[in-house]
């Protein structure tokens, strides 16, 4: 798997599905839409997985999450979504390409993800700190994730927290992979 194709554009809609809860979706070039709902990790001020675009985005990482997405996984997490009118037969084979193709890329991006873990875990607590207070606290053994870096994604978790948290239920936002651009609020 090259990271050339990991790195197909995508269109990820993240949506306010109640008071505590909100759904992704993933609309990809080449590949059928896939969708996590409900997906874990409600925050008022930023989900979590906008947490891990963001840190997967900025640190290259290609075989995590949203890189998985991108190449035409289901990162194990995320699936086609059932339409009134489709065809059954058609759906069922699109849905064992995705998951045949997201066990690979599972497999295949399993370190990426972990870093992904660590670094949104972190990039959390930093954004959180920046938020409260003015110090700089930086704890982390990630090569990847320098002051520089950090600054960088505390940015756009700024940004994109200003925009959803201003959602209501039944409202979305759009995000691009792997550019992080917010293309709808």
């Amino acid at each position: 798997m090259g990271n050339a194709q990991a790195k197909q554009p995508m269109t990820l809609v993240f949506h306010r599905t109640g008071q505590r809860r909100y759904a992704v979706a993933a609309q990809r070039s080449g590949f059928p839409d896939v969708e996590m709902n409900p997906a874990p990790g409600y925050d008022a001020l930023i989900p979590h997985d906008m947490i891990h675009l963001v840190v997967e985005a900025q640190l290259g990482l290609t075989r995590a999450v949203f890189g998985q997405l991108a190449a035409g996984g289901d990162a194990g997490t995320f699936h086609i979504p059932a339409t009134s009118g489709e065809n059954v037969r058609a759906t069922a084979r699109a849905r064992t390409r995705v998951k045949t193709r997201g066990k690979k890329l599972l497999k295949d991006g399993r370190d990426e993800c972990m870093q992904s873990e660590q670094a949104a875990h972190i990039c959390r607590h930093e954004w959180l700190a920046r938020s409260s207070s003015t110090e700089r606290r930086v704890a982390t053994q990630l090569p990847t994730l320098d002051q520089r870096k950090l600054d960088e994604i505390c940015e756009h978790l700024d940004e994109l927290s200003a925009h959803w948290s201003r959602l209501e239920v039944g409202q979305s936002m759009a995000v691009a992979w792997p550019t992080l651009a917010i293309l709808s609020v």
